[in-house]
This record gives C-alpha cells, structure tokens and sequence, in this order.
C-alpha cells in the first residue's frame, strides 16, 4: 500500500513536503494579507510559517487537517508579527496597495473596502477571511482560531455589520 504525501513528509521526505505544502501557500498567502493588511509582511510571515511547519511536520497526527494546521501556524505567524516593535511604528493605517486597471469606479470601490477592512479588529479580518474566502465552516474557523462557534459567530455578525455601516455611510455622503 502506499502511503500518503503527508505520511512521507512526517517520514523527513523533503519533495513530499512541498508537495502537500504547495497547494496552501495562496490561501496561507491570502490569510496573512487579510490579517496584516501588507502584502511584504504577508509573504514574510508565509515564509516563516513554512519555515515552522517543516521543523514540527512531524507533530502533525492527522493527515486530514494539514491544511487547518499549516493556515494556523501562518495565523500565529501573523500574531507574532503584529506583536513586533517595528509592526507597531508601522504605518499600515494608510498604506493601500491598489492595482490600478483603468477602472476609476473599481479602484474606489477598493479602496472604500479598504478603509472599511482596516476598522475592523484583526480577529474579525480573520474570520471574514476564513469564513468567507476560503468557505470554511464556522466550526472549522473556530478549530483554527482557538476559539468557540458562538465567537466566530459573533465576530462574523459584527464585522458585517459594521461592513455595512460603512457602506451605508458611503452611500449617504454625496
């Protein structure tokens, strides 16, 4: 019988570590941009979460949840660099990084979603994130975050509501 790829890699075989590893590098990507909000830091802590994850593959039991286990070292990754002197002297408030096509209405429209995103905690980023880019279920981002169902719940409620505050806002002024 053969084993899997992620038995492989827990046996110390390097190719098969990429190999499971390869396919969570965008989604691990997208939840280190939602929650850092700088695209530098996200790859950064991608990086060092790859790092981490193939020092203590090993620990992982359950071929099952690579995923979920790699998405949340890359979350505490996030954490600890957001817990960095240099992360706190950062001015990520009104740092943007808009990719300019030509469409005036659309790069307004980002950049509302952006200053709408940056009001929100980085925990409500995160479930957002989860929730709704990488369709996980709430009990799923409840595992990943370390946190109960009815908290995702609510930080989903708020984080949408508050969403939605500042579109209606947006949508008041003239």
């Amino acid at each position: 019988m053969e084993r899997s790829l992620v038995q492989l890699a827990r046996a110390g075989d390097d190719a098969a570590f990429e190999r499971v590893l390869e396919p969570l590098l965008v989604p691990a990507h997208d939840l280190a941009f939602a929650v850092l909000r700088d695209r530098q830091a996200a790859e950064d802590a991608v990086q060092e979460s790859a790092v981490l994850a193939w020092r203590s593959f090993g620990r992982l039991r359950d071929d099952r949840k690579a995923r979920a286990w790699f998405l949340k070292i890359v979350l505490n990754q996030c954490r600890a660099t957001m817990r960095t002197r240099w992360w706190r002297w950062h001015l990520f408030g009104g740092r943007v990084d808009v990719e300019v096509d030509g469409d005036q209405v659309g790069v307004e429209r980002r950049l509302d979603l952006e200053r709408a995103l940056s009001g929100l905690s980085r925990e409500q980023r995160a479930v957002l994130f989860l929730f709704f880019q990488l369709d996980l279920s709430q009990e799923e981002v409840a595992r990943l975050l370390g946190v109960r169902v009815g908290t995702v719940k609510s930080r989903l409620h708020r984080a949408v509501a508050r969403l939605r505050e500042g579109a209606e806002r947006e949508g008041a002024e003239p």
